[in-house]
């Protein structure tokens, strides 16, 4: 036995098996030491009075609602041995895995947000660290972190060397945009199929000879290798931006997907096709790189003279070249990093925090991050330096 009720084996003198229906407890009794009140009270059926028997209140919703289902005892999750082979399996690709929470899509670690990061997580005694600098392939820690608790896995994308075409389905009620107004197009599936139709009259057929996932909600995951040279290729939603199309998503650096095996929301993700992760197709990296950089203005900083100025001219060039070699998948970490020790130094009145600011957007735009993630950092990275000010001797 799995389990009890355990509020009902007490009230009735005998353990309720927890894979059983909850039971009427009605005209039972209470003790005392299991009431607020400290006084014992007899269960009453629901419609008597306020003290109401629970097996009695949801036989009276099911008779008033005959088509509403049982949702208190939802299906089993996979075991944890189970996701902690799945995670194995997943970074034994090379894919660097993270958890995520129990049958859900929510990254479980860190539990709060980069803002809200006040350095007592162990991982972020350094700053802020989020899932994507945890992700890893290191069977070791994997087991660790999968050792008690079934959290589902997830693959960051951008460490891994993955671009993911999501190919979602639409929710009710959703229509599609006049462009894809078309009968054929009814979800992602079929909006990707016109683009490889559009760029080849035989319809792309190698776009879809690669490893694909089904999702939970029936959508559809290709997995393609990042290409080697150009740019790093970012997240894309549906048709914003350079993205390519209604309900077709993309997934790179900065972004994850749910692995094969993992549950959401009671569904699971189930491999397809179980084949050779195949290169991105040229065009579709075309289509997807993002626009070039507008040319961007140097930085003028008065350093000041003497020891204080090349202290700080020392302490500027140190955190940026710590920026600049940050690898893929690690690079918005290093600019929270570097934008704390400069918001460190601004706070001290050695630096204008405007000056800060505009030299580490140029440096994290000069790699790859995009202008939004750049500022949100820095903000965050700022805000928290100034709360450690840091002075420069002179």
């Amino acid at each position: 036995m799995s389990g009890h009720w355990i509020a009902a084996s007490k009230t009735l003198g005998r353990v309720v098996p927890a894979d059983l229906p909850y039971p009427h407890i009605c005209r039972a009794t209470v003790a005392a030491e299991d009431t607020l009140s400290g006084q014992p009270l007899t269960v009453t059926r629901q419609w008597e009075r306020d003290r109401y028997c629970a097996a009695c209140a949801h036989e009276k919703h099911r008779k008033a609602n005959p088509s509403t289902p049982d949702t208190r005892r939802p299906e089993p999750m996979h075991s944890n041995e189970n996701l902690r082979e799945v995670a194995l399996a997943t970074a034994a690709r090379g894919w660097h895995v993270f958890p995520l929470r129990p049958d859900d899509k929510r990254p479980a670690f860190p539990d709060h947000a980069q803002q809200a990061c006040t350095g007592t997580d162990p991982r972020c005694r350094n700053g802020h660290t989020g899932w994507e600098a945890r992700a890893t392939v290191d069977p070791d820690r994997i087991r660790r972190g999968w050792a008690s608790t079934p959290y589902g896995v997830g693959i960051a994308c951008g460490p891994s060397g993955l671009v993911v075409v999501d190919l979602d389905t639409p929710k009710d009620g959703q229509t599609a945009p006049a462009e894809w107004s078309d009968p054929l197009c009814r979800n992602g599936s079929d909006v990707f199929g016109l683009l490889c139709a559009r760029h080849d009259a035989d319809g792309a057929p190698e776009a879809w000879q690669t490893y694909t996932v089904t999702t939970g909600r029936g959508g559809t995951h290709l997995y393609y290798r990042h290409p080697a040279a150009g740019p790093d290729l970012r997240n894309t939603a549906g048709e914003r931006g350079n993205g390519l199309g209604w309900l077709v998503d993309t997934r790179a650096h900065g972004g994850y997907v749910v692995a094969a095996g993992s549950t959401v929301a009671g569904r699971p993700y189930t491999i397809a096709r179980d084949a050779e992760v195949a290169d991105l197709p040229g065009w579709l990296a075309e289509r997807l790189a993002p626009a070039p950089l507008p040319p961007q203005r140097p930085v003028l900083v008065d350093l000041g003279s003497g020891r204080a100025g090349a202290y700080l001219d020392a302490a500027i060039g140190r955190q940026l070249d710590h920026l600049r070699r940050a690898a893929q998948g690690e690079r918005n970490h290093a600019l929270y990093v570097s934008s704390v020790a400069l918001g460190q130094l601004a706070a001290g009145g050695a630096l204008h925090v405007d000056q800060a600011a505009a030299l580490l957007e140029e440096a994290a735009l000069s790699i790859g991050l995009t202008r939004f993630e750049t500022l949100r950092t820095i903000r965050s990275g700022l805000v928290a330096g100034a709360k450690r000010p840091r002075t420069v001797a002179a």
